[in-house]
């Protein structure tokens, strides 16, 4: 980090230490939207310190960092379930608002990037569907149809975090279905409040379907009816964007998911020196549960050098050409956060199972890491096939798609 990037986390551990952490235990206990206001204040505190949108470019109100200076930035927000939102460059609007950034038209930018930029918005992005293997991308049902200066849009869609709230989705539907599989489908801009579209249910993951940006829903969309000028990019470019904005997106999840594993492990620490398990006799002492803080601490330090040399290779090299990485650093750091987690919460006992520390919480939400994004098996077997090329394996034989 640059001296003003080093001063700028300065300021942000300050600010989280001071505001954020102590406002957590009141926002997690109950539903989102019910802290809303709340949550409001601090977002304008965070603009007036002149923190906000740390990876946005200056003209747009951000600090215009680079990828891997805003991985530094990442990884100390994700210390709390609301970090990334006070400072607005949480997923979904992260990574929409750099695919508006990088091919928006000007009417686009102007009617849906400047409002995200200032968090007057809020956003999503449509592409799960219940009917598809979410590993297989290229394979989808839901159809935008060219009807003049119009597209028809019919499908069928999950999974979709904050869509709850959202002013806007980017739809993912397919535009040409005789096309090649990559080319088959387009990025569309629709407002959710189009005649047609239904938010079925926020969907209920371990017991809970969450509110507002914390939720994930399931959308229905049927003859909504949109211009083509709301198309991002060309027609055909749909996997293309979607995979631009997976690269980075990684990184900010990845990132993140280590500022988890950071609060965890300060916690399991903590724990570790102050429960006695007779007087005098701290839980530290335990052979068991210094081994599992010192393969914590490895792992997340290997992690952590992972990740920010795939955010450099990706500056210099481009997504494309990171991919294998890209892969790597998917399972690895997800694979490291569940049993950084595992391991704190077995050091709480029963207490790390309750709601009276952000562990419960953490493990039941971030199970989904392993899966989202690609599961670990895809990437996996994604690398493997790559490296094994490299000693002769014959190109895979595929079926009809």
């Amino acid at each position: 980090m640059t001296p003003t990037g080093a001063a700028y986390l300065k300021e942000v551990r300050s600010f989280l230490d001071s505001h954020v952490f102590p406002a957590e235990p009141g926002v997690m206990a109950k539903p989102f939207k019910e802290s809303l206001p709340l949550l409001a204040e601090l977002r304008a505190e965070v603009k007036k310190r002149g923190l906000w949108a740390p990876h946005l470019p200056e003209s747009l109100g951000g600090r215009g960092m680079t990828l891997g200076e805003f991985a530094h930035v990442s990884a100390l927000l994700g210390e709390s379930p609301i970090g990334h939102y006070l400072f607005n460059c949480q997923a979904p609007d992260i990574g929409n608002s750099e695919l508006l950034h990088d091919h928006g038209t000007a009417e686009q930018k102007a009617t849906w990037l400047e409002p995200l930029a200032r968090g007057d918005i809020r956003s999503c992005f449509s592409m799960t569907e219940p009917e598809f293997a979410g590993s297989n991308p290229v394979w989808m049902g839901t159809t935008a149809v060219r009807d003049g200066d119009d597209y028809v849009i019919n499908g069928h869609k999950w999974f979709i975090s904050s869509a709850e709230g959202s002013a806007f989705t980017i739809v993912m539907a397919v535009t040409d279905p005789n096309a090649a599989p990559h080319k088959r489908a387009s990025q569309i801009i629709v407002p959710m409040t189009a005649p047609g579209i239904t938010l079925v249910r926020n969907i209920s993951t371990f017991g809970h379907a969450g509110s507002d940006w914390m939720s994930h829903a399931e959308l229905r969309y049927e003859n909504v009816r949109v211009p083509v000028t709301n198309i991002l990019g060309h027609e055909g470019d749909g996997f293309m964007l979607a995979q631009e904005r997976l690269g980075p997106g990684r990184i900010h999840h990845c990132m993140r998911w280590l500022g988890i594993c950071e609060r965890a492990f300060r916690l399991m620490c903590q724990r570790a020196v102050s429960r006695e398990l007779s007087p005098g006799e701290p839980l530290g002492n335990q052979q068991a549960v210094q081994f599992w803080i010192a393969e914590s601490r490895a792992e997340m330090d290997a992690a952590r050098l992972l990740v920010l040399d795939t955010a450099a290779q990706i500056e210099s090299r481009g997504a494309h050409e990171a991919r294998e990485r890209i892969s790597l650093i998917k399972f690895h750091v997800a694979g490291v956060l569940q049993r950084v987690l595992d391991r704190a919460i077995q050091v709480h006992g029963a207490l790390g199972v309750t709601d009276d520390t952000p562990l419960a919480g953490w493990y039941a939400h971030e199970r989904a890491a392993r899966i989202y994004d690609g599961p670990d098996e895809v990437h996996k077997a994604s690398v493997a096939r790559r490296i094994l090329k490299e000693y002769g394996l014959p190109s895979r034989k595929r079926g009809k798609e």
